[in-house]
């Protein structure tokens, strides 16, 4: 249980900088059990600097530059393999050889594993919740402050 406060604890003051979000948001986040395409449309392009001026357009955004998989609403629960597509396309990671030719959420999410951001031998359709988002984002910002 500290270990978590504490993973929580720097999560929290290493993402607060880069994004602004407020701590009730961040609070209602890492409380979801399911977050759905639009929470995490507007939370990752927060994260990734990519303009949206909320979180329905920040969907909007994301859905026209096929940041996100075909035919999802803005309520349906985000999926992993959906998520990491959301983060290629955001953060503009370039992928393998798969993803490159058909940039879909199945490449998007071998490619996020191959490089160590989504961590573990976990299921691609299973739903994501807020504290798996801001673990994703924190793991992205942590592979690019490595690599600067």
């Amino acid at each position: 249980m500290k270990r978590n406060l504490v993973f929580f604890a720097v999560c929290f003051m290493l993402t607060m900088p880069v994004f602004a979000q407020t701590a009730a948001e961040l609070e209602q986040l890492l409380s979801a059990d399911s977050v759905t395409y639009e929470q995490a449309a507007w939370f990752m392009l927060r994260v990734a600097d990519v303009p949206a001026s909320n979180p329905s357009g920040a969907f909007q955004h994301a859905a026209e530059r096929k940041w996100l998989p075909k035919n999802v609403s803005a309520d349906d629960a985000a999926r992993l393999d959906g998520i990491a597509l959301l983060v290629m396309g955001s953060f503009g990671i370039e992928g393998g050889i798969g993803y490159s030719l058909v940039k879909n959420p199945h490449y998007a999410y071998r490619e996020l594993v191959y490089q160590d951001i989504i961590q573990g031998r976990i299921d691609p359709a299973m739903p994501v919740s807020g504290e798996t988002l801001l673990y994703i984002a924190n793991r992205v910002l942590s592979q690019r402050e490595e690599g600067n």
